[in-house]
C-alpha cells in the first residue's frame, strides 16, 4: 500500500465525487513518484501509446508501494508494448461497429439493446476493448436520449435495457433521471442493467442521490460491477455494493482474464470469494478482447481452461465465472 509520506496527496476527506473525478491522476510519472517506482519512467510510451491515463487516487492507494508487478498498477499505466501492431488485434475488437442500430445504441442480442450512454471512465484500463470507440459520434445520451429511447419504443422483443461506455455512472444522477422518465413510458421494457466501473475504483459515486433514483425506478435492476483483483476492494467498495443492493439491485461482476495480473488460480479464487463477501456474484469472466495496444495481456485459451477446471474443483459453482469470449456477429457471449 502506499506509504504515510504519500497518503496525503491521495486523501481528499469529504469530497464528492465530481472533486475526486476531477483529482484523478492523468500524469503517469506523478503515478510512478506515488508508487516509489520514479526509475520506470523510461519505460512509458510517448503520448500514452495515444490513450490517457486516468485513475482515481482513492483506487491508487490501494496499490503496494515499491511494487512495479502491482495488479492494479499494471491495470492502468501504459506499456511500450501497446505501441506494437499485432496481426489479429484491431480497432474494434467485438464487432460493435457493425452492431450499431440507432446513435448510441448497440443492438447485437435478442431481448437487449446496449446503450453508449457516456465515453468517460474515472478510469483508463489498458485492456479496454472500447479504447479505440468514437464515442464524439455515438452517444445515446444526446438529444436528451430520443434516438435511442425510439429504437428501444420500435421493437417490442427488446426486454432490458443495457447502459455502458464509457460508463453510464459518468453522467450525473439528473441525466439519468432524464433517461428513466423516457424508459418507463416504454412497456415492453422490464429490466435495466448498468455495466459500471465506479463502484469499485471511485466507489463514492454511489451517493445519496443516485441510491434514491435507482430505488425508485419500478424495474428490475441489475449491476454489472468490473474488478479483476481481490486487492480491488475495500471497505469503501463493500459500502458501495450494500448500498446498491440496498436499492434493489442485483450484483454481478464481470473480469478480464489478463496475464500477470490475475492468470492464477488462487488469484481469481480470492477474486471470487472477496467480491461474494461484498454480495456481489461471479457472472463472467472474458478472455481478452484482441483490440490493439493490448495484447501483452493475452492469456491462452488452454491456460484459461486449466484455470476455470481448477476453480470447479475448489470453489462452490455459484462462485466460478462463465469462461466465455465475445466474437463479432455471434447472438451471443461465445462459451469456452
Amino acid at each position: 500500500m502506499i506509504t504515510a509520506s504519500h497518503a496525503a496527496r491521495l486523501s481528499l476527506p469529504g469530497a464528492d465525487w465530481r472533486t475526486l473525478w476531477r483529482e484523478a491522476i492523468t500524469d503517469a510519472r506523478e503515478l510512478l513518484t506515488l508508487l516509489g517506482l520514479e526509475q520506470l519512467a523510461h519505460e512509458l510510451p510517448t503520448e500514452d501509446a495515444g490513450f490517457s491515463l486516468r485513475v482515481p487516487r482513492g483506487f491508487v492507494a490501494r496499490m503496494r508501494h515499491g511494487d512495479a508487478r502491482d495488479p492494479l498498477l499494471l491495470q492502468v499505466l501504459p506499456q511500450l508494448a501497446e505501441t506494437q501492431q499485432l496481426a489479429g488485434f484491431s480497432m474494434d475488437a467485438v464487432g460493435d461497429m457493425a452492431a450499431r442500430s440507432a446513435k448510441g445504441v448497440l443492438h447485437k442480442y435478442q431481448g437487449r439493446a446496449l446503450l453508449i450512454a457516456s465515453g468517460s471512465c474515472a478510469v483508463n484500463c489498458r485492456y479496454c476493448f472500447r479504447r479505440h470507440f468514437p464515442y464524439g459520434e455515438e452517444m445515446a445520451a444526446a438529444g436528451q436520449w430520443c434516438e435511442a429511447l425510439e429504437h428501444v419504443r420500435q421493437d417490442a422483443s427488446i426486454s432490458e435495457l443495457i447502459l455502458s461506455g464509457g460508463d453510464p455512472l459518468a453522467l450525473a444522477t439528473g441525466k439519468l433521471e432524464e433517461l428513466s422518465r423516457g424508459l418507463l413510458e416504454i412497456p415492453h421494457v422490464a429490466r435495466l442493467r448498468i455495466h459500471t466501473r465506479l463502484p469499485v475504483v471511485l466507489p463514492e459515486r454511489i451517493d445519496t442521490a443516485f441510491i434514491d433514483w435507482l430505488k425508485a425506478l419500478p424495474l428490475q435492476k441489475v449491476v454489472v460491477l468490473h474488478a479483476n483483483h481481490a486487492h480491488e476492494f475495500d471497505s469503501g467498495v463493500d459500502e458501495a455494493c450494500a448500498r446498491l443492493r440496498e436499492a434493489g439491485a442485483t450484483l454481478l461482476n464481470q473480469a478480464v482474464l489478463l496475464k500477470g495480473i490475475n492468470d492464477d488460480a488462487d488469484k481469481l479464487i480470492a477474486l471470487s470469494e472477496r467480491m461474494f463477501a461484498a454480495g456481489v456474484l461471479p457472472y463472467y469472466l472474458h478472455q481478452l478482447d484482441r483490440v490493439q495496444g493490448a495484447a501483452h495481456f493475452e492469456v491462452s485459451d488452454a491456460q484459461a481452461q486449466s484455470l476455470i477446471e481448477q476453480l470447479r474443483g475448489r470453489l462452490p459453482g455459484y462462485l466460478v465465472p462463465k469462461l466465455v469470449r465475445e466474437v463479432g456477429g455471434d447472438p451471443s457471449k461465445r462459451p469456452l
